[in-house]
């Protein structure tokens, strides 16, 4: 009787589990799709005599494809649909 018990606990955890992991890649999804990508600047110096310095701001985008964010969003609706049928 214990051990059934404890078999579907487990059962349990793991579509829970399941689920967290369903619903945090369809919002990862979603924001991919939205936003497609972002910058980030780094200051490199160009000069440097003595006291004088001189830097200048790079801008370095990262992008990706919206394709990503749908397949994504896709996988987490999958794993949210085969949570609900167990």
């Amino acid at each position: 009787m214990i051990t059934g018990f404890n078999i579907k606990s487990n059962l349990k955890q793991e579509i829970l589990k399941t689920r967290i992991i369903g619903i945090i890649v369809t919002i990862i999804g979603i924001l991919m799709i939205m936003y497609t990508g972002f910058n980030y600047a780094t200051k490199e110096k160009v000069v440097d005599l003595g006291s004088l310095e001189i830097s200048v701001e790079k801008n370095h985008p990262v992008k990706w494809s919206p394709a990503i964010g749908a397949i994504l969003l896709i996988g987490g609706v999958v794993l949210i649909a085969i949570d609900k049928k167990k």
